[in-house]
């Protein structure tokens, strides 16, 4: 975004702010959809998430101090309702987390909007088998490839252990690959 500080004063702007908040839908919705899925791996729990993330940047806008830029805090906030979303569904089920990812995993090959092949397949269950953390740094990384700096703004991590983190996930998910 060229203006960004002016960009986020026409979202303050209540005269201004819903035509500005149209542009940061259009902005951001298809990369936040990209983003979401990566990590709840379904479509239907994507759009619900996505729409909950946006609710919440136009509940909040008014409480960005631009401490960072615009990008890492919807980021955050989307990555934020991802994992809330995945522990809650875990919460009510009464199963893991790592649970719920499985399940998700198992339904992907039957997903009409899921357009990935048995090779994709193999890998979403390698990464299945990482934390957490190393799930979502290897993700952010390979799928969306977001430069370590922004993601140690998404994720509030140095970039030092980012590196580390997405290295070991890269060994880790070879290991996983050449054994099955």
């Amino acid at each position: 975004m060229q203006d960004e500080k002016a960009f986020i004063e026409r979202l303050l702007n209540p005269k201004t702010q819903q035509e500005a908040f149209r542009e940061l839908l259009q902005l951001y919705q298809k990369p936040l959809y990209n983003h979401i899925r990566n990590i709840v791996l379904n479509h239907d729990d994507t759009d619900d998430v996505l729409q909950n993330t946006f609710l919440k940047i136009f509940q909040n806008i008014s409480k960005f101090k631009g401490e960072s830029k615009l990008f890492s805090w919807v980021y955050r906030i989307a990555t934020n309702e991802s994992l809330n979303f995945l522990q809650q569904r875990a919460r009510k089920s009464g199963i893991t987390n790592e649970e719920v990812q499985q399940n998700a995993l198992n339904k992907l090959e039957s997903d009409v909007y899921f357009d990935g092949d048995e090779i994709q397949l193999k890998l979403q269950n390698a990464i299945a088998l990482l934390p957490d953390k190393q799930q979502l740094v290897f993700k952010m990384k390979y799928f969306e490839e977001l430069k370590y700096e922004e993601i140690s703004e998404i994720v509030s991590t140095s970039v030092g252990a980012l590196k580390a983190s997405y290295h070991l996930a890269v060994k880790k998910i070879e290991e996983h690959l050449k054994t099955n």
